[in-house]
Parts: C-alpha cells; structure tokens; sequence
C-alpha cells in the first residue's frame, strides 16, 4: 500500500549525500509520494534541491544563509542543545513542515542537523491530535540518526592530533551525549546505519530515565544499513594504474582527515621501503592544508612547502572530482586506514562496487557482514596495514579474488532496493504502533531543551 512521505532533510539529497538520495529515489521508484522539505546556501545546492523534483511529488526548499546558521550557534553557545542541532535552524521551513505533516502518513527526518523540525513536528502533531480528538490517526515521526553522533565524537577526542580539536569536540560531545539520550525518547522510530551505533544510542538512553514517545514500552532503534548504488558503482575492464592506491572521502571531515595522515606518515613509509615506486591517490573535496602539504602541489597546483613534503611525486590530493568512479576503477587497491568512526564506511561500499580491492582497518570493516580476508583485507595496525599492501601489491591473482568478492558482496547484502524495502517494513510497523497511541504525553524533562 503506497505511503505518503515527508522527507525532511537538512541538506539537498545529492549523489554525494547518498543516504537521503537513495532513499528518496527507492521509495518513490516503489509507488510511493514523496514530498521533499529541504534547504540550500550555495547556489549548486538550489540546483540540487530541484534536481530532486524528478523522484518526488513536491520539494519544498528554502534558503538557509550562512549568517543564519552563524547565529543559530551564537545563540545556541549558553544553553544545553549541541550546535549541530541548531545549525540548519530556519522557521520558515518549519512553517512548511507543520503546512504539510498533517496530510502525510509518516514523517520522516534526516540527522542530528534536521532533529530540531522533528521535534517541532512531534509537537505539533500532538496539538492537532488533540484538538480533534480521538477521531483523527496519529502521524508517527521516524529520526534517521544515521549514526550515533556521541559515539563518533567520543572517538575523535581520543583520536584527533589537535589540541584546539580535542577541546572543542569534548564540549560539544557532552552536550551531544545528552541530547541524544533524550531524543532517542521523543520519536515513534529511530534509525542508525549499524549495530554499533544501535547499541551507542540504547546506552545512551539507559542512562536516562525519561518516558517513551507514545507511550512505548522499548527503546524504538532499529537498523537501516546504507547501501550502494549497484548500477553507477560498476566494474570496468579498463588497465589499472599500476602500483596505486585510493583512499576517497571529503577530506576536511576530522576522521578523513586523521586517516590519510595516519596513512601517509604511519604505514606508507614502510610500503616505500620496500616500493618505493607505489603512488597514495587522496581523492576528495575540501582537503585541509595539513593534506595539501602532503603532495608537492595541492589542488590548486600551488607549490607545498617541499619541508612537509618528502613523498613529492608519491602522494595526489584531487580535491574535488567531478566522478570519483574513474578513480576507483583505475586503482589497484582502494585502502581505508580509518582510526575510529560511525556507521558505514560508503567509501568500502563504493570501491567494492567498483570491483577494486580493499585493504580497511577494522574500524572501517566493523559495521560490515564481510567475510574478512575473502570480501576484503582487514588490516590493525601500520605494520600489518603495509604488509597487507605489500602482499597485494605482489599478488594479481589474490586481488583478482577480492575483486569479485567484494562486488558479490556489496551485490548481496547492500543494494539501495533491499534497503529501501527495510525502509517499508519499518514504516509500517511504526504507523501500526502509531495507531494505538491516541495523544502523546510530554516528557517534564522536556523543558530542559525548551529552546530545541
């Protein structure tokens, strides 16, 4: 039975913010009318929001200036609510989202960055609710996490190299910790994309002792996996570069950025040892001066100072790609050296997709129903990580292998379809929940995030 869906995502959906996307453009491919509440601050990402008309009923997009964001932070700096959720703040789209929630049959809101309309939602849904009575079904509300942003912040403190860094991400990761425990309360559903992250959030809120949303009796957490799109991420018969590795991802984000310097300081010196003739692709947009100090010329092709620099000719920043499948494609292997993270790692998912072989550290695997050493190599520490490279380097015919089995698996366990269908299956049993709850009671905790 078609579902009628309020999408709300605190971004345009994009090829590079594949979640929403594919979600978006599944549902809508299986019958169900999707409307889109989003917002755009460059002029390419207000292309991207109408782009979005194609997949959806309607898409209701409003401008979100930087100075606004700015401010949402400011004013956000003397209460408890983390900036990440007052960061894409705008009534107007607010306003849009009570316009449209009543006349769906689920809402459904993307972050930690778009949690803040979703809880408006809640709100006003329960005052409509109300006020008609016991004659009008309730709409549920679903918060797609997509990872548990505590958890992910709880690592990087450990992790970062950054005095500065480590300060400011232990001030905002408090704020997170309990606002996340609090809001896992608040919705009919919560999504995570892995098991780790479920089992964060169901920690976080046994640490809180407020009421269920809806009078539930469980925490409301389930699994939805990100998935790949197996018709743009295809192998090619083209030659490989010989001798290179890839490691992709937006290169300011802080665990992106810590892998790559982890993977050119810490394992590639023992690589070079041995093959000095091995190139490190970095391919991704954004990369902060401590990557383009890496190569001999960043993005830009401006000179690096060269005392940074003693891999010239080894090490590539791109910067931002137009497509990053001919890089994958063309890589012997694609590595993913990440030092702690959230979720899924999309970057593992593409590159076996693309039928390149991967070398991952078990942070990036963990959240993956691989087998490891037959769907990809997973590798701890740099030593073995660059004895993994090595051996791989040497082998054709055990790349060849991991090669098949790694598209076999992405084909099997991650296909946009499969999880789409998830997606059904969960809104369905959140609406039949929904069904029996006739008003939602709030929480006397709720005063604490008043301003949220």
């Amino acid at each position: 039975m078609p579902v009628r869906v309020l999408f709300v995502v605190p971004y345009p959906p994009s090829l590079i913010r594949v979640r929403p996307y594919n979600l978006i453009r599944q549902l809508s491919a299986r019958g169900h009318q999707v409307t889109v509440a989003t917002l755009w601050t460059t002029q390419q990402e207000r292309e991207e929001a109408q782009a979005l008309k194609r997949h959806c009923s309607e898409v209701v997009s409003v401008r979100l200036p930087r100075q606004r964001s700015a401010w949402n932070c400011l004013a956000a700096l003397l209460t408890q609510t983390p900036l990440q959720a007052v960061y894409c703040w705008s009534p107007v789209l607010s306003d849009h989202i009570a316009r449209l929630a009543p006349h769906v049959d689920v809402v459904h809101v993307e972050h930690l960055r778009g949690v803040r309309y979703g809880l408006q939602a809640v709100r006003r849904l329960a005052v409509r609710q109300q006020a008609a009575a016991a004659g009008g079904q309730r709409v549920p509300v679903v918060w797609d996490s997509v990872d548990c942003i505590s958890y992910l912040f709880q690592q990087a403190v450990k992790n970062s190299r950054s005095r500065k860094a480590r300060l400011l991400t232990r001030l905002e990761a408090e704020r997170t910790r309990r606002y996340e425990a609090w809001l896992i309360r608040q919705f009919d559903r919560v999504l995570v994309t892995s098991q780790a992250d479920s089992q964060a959030m169901h920690d976080l809120a046994a640490g809180l002792r407020v009421p269920m949303a809806g009078g539930a009796r469980s925490i409301p957490v389930s699994v939805l996996p990100n998935g790949v799109d197996l018709d743009y991420f295809t192998p090619s018969n083209e030659p490989r570069d010989a001798a290179t590795l890839v490691f992709t991802g937006k290169m300011s984000y802080h665990a992106n950025m810590t892998a790559a310097l982890y993977l050119v300081h810490e394992i590639m010196p023992h690589v070079w040892a041995r093959r000095p003739d091995v190139r490190v692709c970095l391919v991704g947009k954004d990369p902060p001066r401590e990557i383009r100090a890496l190569a001999q010329t960043d993005q830009n092709g401006m000179g690096a100072d060269e005392r940074c620099s003693p891999w010239r000719g080894r090490v590539i920043i791109t910067g931002t790609v137009p497509d990053i499948r001919p890089y994958l494609r063309r890589a012997t292997l694609a590595v993913a050296p990440v030092p702690y993270g959230a979720g899924i790692q999309n970057k593992v998912l593409e590159a076996m997709a693309c039928g390149t072989a991967v070398v991952a550290s078990p942070q990036a695997a963990s959240a993956l129903a691989i087998c490891p050493n037959r769907d990809l190599v997973v590798a701890a520490g740099a030593r073995p990580f660059a004895h993994a490279l090595l051996a791989l380097l040497d082998d054709r015919e055990r790349r060849q292998q991991l090669e098949r089995d790694g598209r076999s698996y992405v084909e099997a366990h991650h296909h946009w379809q499969t999880v789409a269908a998830d997606l059904e299956a969960i809104y369905q049993s959140t609406q039949e929940s929904a069904a029996h709850v006739h008003a939602r009671k709030n929480s006397s905790h709720e005063v604490i995030y008043a301003s949220t």
